[in-house]
């Protein structure tokens, strides 16, 4: 019996010998490197400048201006430079400071176009908020969102019409919801394929203002006519179109900036005297011009 446990330990040894030598020997030997691949990186186009954003391209230089402007006594002349200075050292982006200030600029413009010239649109509000929306996504994409959603509406009104389905007014309208919806994220689901950045960083936000454009259209167009509607919403994004190049010019941000107390003052003054007037309108001049001249 201690022959055989002799035995057993001898082996025991023996393996756990060579085990080690092995082990020595493969530690002797260095290792063949390995060459690790270095990841490419593909430079990502920078995002076009966003007042509705709060991105360096936008925010730098008009921080820089009113780091680099003198202010006198804060009153009479300058309570509001003084607050919106406050407000900026608060952390209030000055892109959203910038764009409030130019929100009464765009609704006067739209109310002198509607009294002076006699566009109509729906009302100030809207197109004032679409033209946001195009600071926010670019026109060409505003508008062919806008142009995919009343699509959509029209059609799936039609559709209803034909096969004589009757509904209440707001089932109705929350039907043609989920069908703009469906179609929204189709051009969305669509915009990896034809590689438009902008269509794929599109926020709610726009998308909200373009369907509550295509509200009103639906309503005028179940109100009155499609011709009708077709006038109102062509003279809406006209009237967007011409407040978003007055919301991009830089002297328009840097002096509504610069100088808050003169500007206001002066908007105010000019919508007093914009109300007053109740003379033709030029489309109205050009309308009954014959009998003008008669």
């Amino acid at each position: 019996m201690r022959k055989l446990i002799l035995g057993v330990l001898v082996a025991l040894l023996a393996v756990l010998f060579a085990a080690g030598a092995s082990y020595a020997q493969t530690r002797r030997v260095s290792p063949s490197p390995t060459i690790t691949p270095t990841p490419t990186f593909t430079p990502t186009p920078a995002p076009p400048s966003d007042l509705t954003q709060k991105t360096e391209e936008t925010i730098g230089p008009l921080e820089k201006l009113l780091e680099e402007q003198e202010l006198g006594k804060v009153w009479p002349a300058s309570p509001l430079k003084y607050a919106i200075r406050s407000a900026i050292a608060a952390q209030v982006p000055v892109n959203t400071i910038v764009l409030l200030l130019l929100l009464p600029l765009i609704a006067s413009l739209i109310a002198a176009a509607r009294h002076i010239i006699g566009l109509r649109g729906f009302g100030i509000f809207l197109p004032a908020a679409l033209a946001v929306t195009f600071v926010a996504t670019g026109p060409i994409v505003g508008i062919g969102l806008f142009l995919v959603i009343v699509t959509t509406a029209t059609l799936i009104r039609f559709t209803l019409r034909k096969l004589k389905v009757k509904l209440q007014y707001l089932p109705r309208m929350a039907l043609l919801l989920w069908w703009v919806v469906i179609g929204v994220l189709g051009v969305l689901f669509l915009a990896p394929l034809i590689n438009n950045s902008s269509l794929s960083n599109v926020s709610i936000f726009p998308v909200l203002i373009l369907v509550l454009l295509s509200e009103d259209f639906t309503r005028v167009q179940l109100g009155k006519s499609a011709k009708v509607a077709v006038n109102l919403t062509s003279e809406t994004l006209i009237l967007a179109l011409a407040s978003y190049f007055v919301l991009t010019l830089k002297p328009v941000q840097e002096y509504a900036l610069l100088n808050p107390e003169i500007y206001l003052l002066v908007i105010f003054i000019f919508n007093l005297l914009l109300g007053r007037y109740v003379g033709l309108r030029l489309m109205e001049v050009w309308r009954f011009r014959k009998l003008i001249s008669s």
